[in-house]
């Protein structure tokens, strides 16, 4: 009987590390108003960023990793924000590809052709021209780049980014509850590890 209570402890302390290591306010935020999510059925993850942003760049092979490796009970939600008006064409593009689903051939290469070629995408044309390239249908990209459902994507985005209160990118948000930030997470590589406690900490509360 001892032997057996030892080992329930042993399987409970890293969670309770864990459970002690992220604490609200310290390494997340919560938000005073909860954001309605995408999909009531699933935990909802929220990555918010903007393919000018450097450290967005650098985060995306560590998103990508995380994403390949989530639980199917968790919904994963990119929202492109706009800071400025050079950030609305980059906005636009991402919605476009992600709306004729053809973000696996175009959200990488954005993100390398901005940071790494440094080119500069600044509006329909040249993301039509760029997008070529990488077997985007012009014609569909274009027609859809000027689309009310890419007019709506932005207004949705736009209004989730201030519900969120976020300020900066990259940041992420668990089931519009809570707003965690490398900063407060220790770190980029840290900020999924506090992502992945606050979505179990949703899956014990029932969502």
């Amino acid at each position: 009987m001892k032997k057996l209570g030892l080992m329930l402890i042993a399987l409970l302390l890293p969670f309770t590390a864990q459970a002690e290591e992220y604490r609200e306010g310290v390494h997340y935020v919560k938000i005073s108003t909860p954001v309605r999510t995408f999909d009531q059925s699933k935990v909802e993850v929220v990555e918010l960023f903007g393919y000018p942003c450097p450290h967005c760049n650098s985060f995306e092979p560590y998103i990508k990793k995380w994403e390949g490796e989530k639980a199917e009970d968790v919904n994963f939600v990119r929202i492109p924000v706009v800071f400025g008006r050079s950030w609305e064409p980059m906005a636009r593009a991402y919605y476009a590809s992600e709306l004729n689903k053809t973000l696996d051939k175009t959200h990488e290469a954005t993100f390398n052709a901005v940071h790494v070629e440094r080119r500069r995408l600044r509006g329909k044309a040249d993301f039509s021209d760029f997008y070529a390239n990488l077997g985007v249908d012009s014609a569909k990209f274009e027609k859809m780049y000027d689309s009310f459902a890419v007019n709506m994507k932005l207004k949705q985005g736009d209004s989730k980014m201030r519900g969120y209160g976020v300020d900066g990118v990259p940041s992420m948000v668990v089931n519009g509850k809570y707003r965690i930030t490398a900063k407060m997470a220790g770190g980029q590589h840290k900020m999924l590890d506090v992502v992945n406690f606050l979505v179990e900490k949703e899956r014990s509360t029932g969502k």
